[in-house]
């Protein structure tokens, strides 16, 4: 029974079921939004083109029968079937569209930031040769100095960021205090009217 249990929670906690899990509560939704512009936005326009109550209840009579039934041929469900299914269609069209191009950007920007990456390494590498050149040093000792500089400002610029963080974080405790923080607030001027 715990080899089952393992093998249940190895399954479960794999990152496809997740994705699918994710999947289905977006088509959930979308399907309900969907349902809202075929039911609510297109078949009323169509309905009233046509004239009847609704698409889904045009019909023919093809024949009467003697006890005064009557055999229809029910066109208007298919057509209403057949509505939804291009509009679910376009528009997973156009979802994959989307997808598949905001990957293709994100991808040429990557490609982009890593170009221009590698051009900066390039022309600073280029800058620290002409400097050892005039100076008469070594490259690798300007280039080490060059990056324990870059070292430098980076940890610096991170020192600063932390700090603002910290201070921001304290402006919101004061601003927000705790309820145990408030009720020592309290109790301390309390202290103090009862001293006076």
């Amino acid at each position: 029974m715990r080899k089952f249990f393992k093998e249940f929670k190895a399954f479960i906690t794999r990152g496809n079921v997740f994705d699918l899990a994710v999947g289905m509560i977006i088509a959930t939704a979308f399907n309900k939004i969907v349902s809202s512009l075929v039911n609510d936005i297109i078949m009323p326009l169509i309905t009233a083109l046509t004239g009847s109550a609704s698409v889904s209840e045009l019909s023919l009579v093809l024949r009467v029968g003697e006890d005064g039934t009557e055999l229809l041929w029910k066109y208007g469900s298919f057509l209403q079937y057949v509505i939804d299914f291009f509009i679910i269609a376009l528009s997973v069209f156009i979802m994959v569209k989307i997808v598949v191009s905001s990957r293709q950007k994100f991808k040429e920007l990557g490609e982009f930031v890593e170009a221009q990456s590698k051009k900066e390494v390039r022309a600073q590498k280029k800058a620290c040769r002409q400097k050892a050149k005039e100076e008469g040093r070594p490259y690798k000792e300007v280039w080490a100095e060059f990056e324990a500089e870059q070292k430098r400002i980076a940890d610096e610029k991170a020192k600063v960021a932390a700090e603002e963080k910290a201070k921001l974080e304290a402006e919101q405790k004061l601003l927000n205090p705790t309820q145990e923080e408030l009720l020592k607030e309290i109790r301390d001027l309390l202290k103090e009217t009862k001293k006076k």
